[in-house]
């Protein structure tokens, strides 16, 4: 078999709209990987704006632009990007979010160490456009630690996982699912699931700030999951404490975040920062903005973006 046709060790898999003004950062954090031998999947899910452009403008031939005339859930393109990938290893990242070099490396070696592993994730700091880092968010590193309360949620950050084709596709997404749909797949299928992470900050998760107008449909979605695994599996009283948990949440939700107190409440929701971070995330910024990053990316607005975090 050619090196042309051998199937890649990894898929990385994205899906985008509307994302011209931070895809180009997005992808070339994947471009500066120490292990190189990806694809990356990109599907552009009904953007209105030049991100299909940006992406296609790339000079790679291991990145594969799909375009889509119309918007669907992001279950519905992610389990798209997963039929099409050729991996043995998936990795999920999104659009706005940025890799540390050895993320695909550090997570793939761990996989291969570890064969009862099918779904790992690692630690992510969240920063915002400008380029402040805020925190860490919570994430287990072991299987008993992720699955503790799974009725009250997973710590398990989507954009973080990376896992085998395989369990990808025996596990697919709902696709009625609109929001929290990583956390719905997570909760139909811990039972015969393994799960882990990497010890180390190897993703930046954008949040700017926390949104109402994600968070309760988030809560209100899993709170159906919960529901629909009471009718398949019996349990009552473990999912009604859930869904309880969910409800008290979402109004300290509308009564924090709807009041102003938008900060606090994010950085109550994160871990502290590791001393290494910042250092590294210089470093890492450093590197995504330099003039031969942006020679390796000639997309069409590539200096107009690359400032923007």
């Amino acid at each position: 078999m050619s090196t042309v046709d051998r199937p890649p060790l990894v898929s990385v898999i994205m899906s985008m709209r509307n994302s011209a003004s931070t895809v180009e950062t997005a992808v070339r954090s994947v471009l500066q990987q120490t292990l190189a031998d990806w694809e990356l999947i990109v599907i552009d899910n009904g953007s209105s704006d030049e991100s299909g452009a940006i992406v296609a403008a790339f000079n790679d031939s291991r990145i594969q632009l799909v375009r889509e005339a119309s918007t669907s859930f992001l279950a519905v393109r992610l389990n798209q990007a997963v039929a099409l990938s050729r991996g043995e290893f998936v990795a999920r990242m999104d659009a706005d979010d940025i890799c540390f070099p050895e993320r695909l490396a550090r997570q793939v070696a761990r996989l291969r160490e570890d064969a009862e592993l099918d779904l790992i994730g690692c630690g992510a700091v969240v920063f915002t456009s400008g380029g402040e880092l805020v925190g860490e968010l919570p994430i287990g590193l072991v299987h008993q630690d992720i699955v503790a309360r799974p009725f009250a949620g997973f710590p398990f950050p989507h954009p973080t996982w990376c896992g085998r084709a395989s369990w990808f596709r025996n596990n697919p997404y709902d696709t009625g699912v609109g929001y929290a749909e990583d956390q719905d797949l997570l909760l139909r299928s811990f039972r015969h699931s393994r799960l882990g992470a990497v010890d180390a900050v190897l993703l930046a998760y954008r949040q700017d700030q926390l949104a109402l107008r994600k968070l309760l449909p988030g809560r209100a979605t899993f709170m159906g999951s919960l529901w629909r695994h009471r009718r398949a599996t019996g349990e009552l009283w473990p999912v009604l404490a859930g869904i309880t948990s969910h409800v008290v949440k979402g109004a300290v939700d509308i009564a924090t975040v709807g009041s102003g107190l938008n900060r606090l409440m994010q950085l109550q929701r994160l871990r502290t920062i590791s001393p290494e971070i910042p250092a590294q995330w210089g470093e890492l910024r450093k590197l995504l903005l330099a003039p031969s990053s942006l020679a390796e990316s000639p997309g069409p607005n590539a200096r107009a973006h690359a400032g923007r975090w």
